[in-house]
């Protein structure tokens, strides 16, 4: 390798900020709030996750792949109030914590994004910034959360940072479903130690090769433990095992995200390919939520995606881009067990564009309340997170 491939790879991972400072390994206090945010990448229907039960639009919208009203039989929806009804894959994991008051849901969720483009809303989303005027494109929400904060450890449990983790605070990140996966291979990382060693960046360098490598070796040796347990996992399940002993000791900032949400052809209903992977996502967080024991009290679990689906069902059985969606909202001392936020009757009359669910509560102040809850932040301190937004706190802490 040339040295000018050397200095390009190694000022690639300086952007990504995939070598933190040594710093950024020392353990969070043990009553430190915890967030771990969960993206849900692809754009879930949420309308089967969170059923509007009430509506017989509902059912006159989907014949072939709605969640039928809640009764006694397994297929359907299991009863939250006299609206809403969730889906039956999370009779088991999703539904005693909303019974205990450890969950909360908030329908017509969103941003004002409308392009229904899964990059450009992902982006738009992780970005945290007004749609219009001049935008930081190299900063993230949580990287500026991290950053006014203070004195905090975030990770993001992905191969590559993400958007939402990059900016000006040095946050590191490395895949759990591959923990041993580095970008540069032993031979590499001596050929770039060499050629800085000596100089002011020398330093710098090594500590962050020390830190990747005790990332990876513990993720390495919790992958290796699991595999010893009788109880066999997979996906994020077996990520979501991972990533709780690591916030649970050392990490307050946690981002995970989950692909595979895209689904325009044969959805299914209660049963199908929609029903288990909202199956496999209840128990993930049912087990990260074990994991933590009793750090979960200090915990706040938020899964959002980028966008809804449409309303009514497509010709092939599946839905499509939409617009509105629903949060998730979970912890040890979430005022949980009940529907949030500014709503509407689900109606043809209240979709947007007569084809969605409307956006009635923008991201950026639902996420932006809770901060402030969690962590104590003041207005400024929200909007220097969410430049021109003001946090709304929904009473969830």
């Amino acid at each position: 390798m040339q040295r000018r491939q050397l200095l390009h790879s190694f000022a690639a991972l300086a952007a990504s900020a995939t070598l933190p400072c040594a710093s950024q390994v020392l353990a969070a206090s043990k009553d430190a709030p915890r967030l771990l945010l969960v993206f849900l990448r692809g754009g879930y229907d949420c309308a089967s996750l969170l059923v509007p039960t009430s509506s017989q639009f509902y059912y006159e919208s989907r014949p072939n792949i709605a969640i039928a009203r809640p009764s006694s039989g397994l297929e359907a929806a299991l009863t939250l109030n006299s609206d809403w009804g969730l889906h039956p894959a999370l009779r088991d994991s999703m539904l005693p914590l909303y019974n205990s008051g450890e969950l909360a849901f908030m329908p017509f969720a969103g941003t004002d994004n409308l392009s229904r483009s899964h990059f450009e809303t992902q982006d738009s989303i992780e970005l945290g910034q007004p749609l219009r005027g001049r935008r930081d494109l190299n900063s993230g929400f949580l990287n500026r959360l991290a950053g006014n904060v203070g004195s905090i450890d975030a990770m993001a449990f992905t191969d590559n940072l993400p958007l939402i983790m990059q900016g000006k605070t040095q946050i590191a990140n490395a895949g759990v479903s591959n923990p041993g996966r580095v970008n540069i291979d032993a031979r590499q990382s001596n050929l770039i130690a060499q050629m800085y060693g000596g100089t002011a960046l020398g330093e710098k360098v090594k500590e962050g090769f020390a830190v990747r490598e005790e990332v990876a070796r513990e993720m390495k040796e919790e992958m290796e433990a699991a595999s010893r347990n009788a109880i066999s996992v997979k996906g994020f399940e077996q990520e979501a095992r991972r990533i709780a002993k690591l916030m649970r000791d050392k990490y307050a900032i946690g981002f995970i995200d989950v692909g595979g949400w895209d689904t325009h052809v044969n959805q299914g209903g209660a049963t199908g390919a929609l029903a288990g992977k909202l199956e496999q996502l209840g128990r993930g967080l049912a087990l990260f939520q074990q994991e933590m024991g009793p750090q979960w009290r200090n915990t706040v679990t938020v899964v959002i995606s980028e966008f809804g689906r449409t309303f009514r069902e497509n010709g092939k059985r599946g839905t499509d881009h939409g617009h509105g969606s629903v949060f998730w909202v979970l912890g040890g001392s979430v005022k949980g067990g009940n529907i949030v936020g500014e709503q509407v009757q689900v109606s043809a009359s209240t979709l947007f564009q007569n084809r969605d669910y409307p956006v009635l509560n923008d991201y950026r102040s639902v996420l932006g309340g809770l901060f402030a809850r969690m962590y104590g932040l003041n207005a400024g301190q929200v909007e220097n997170i969410f430049p021109t937004v003001k946090g709304r706190d929904w009473g969830l802490l």
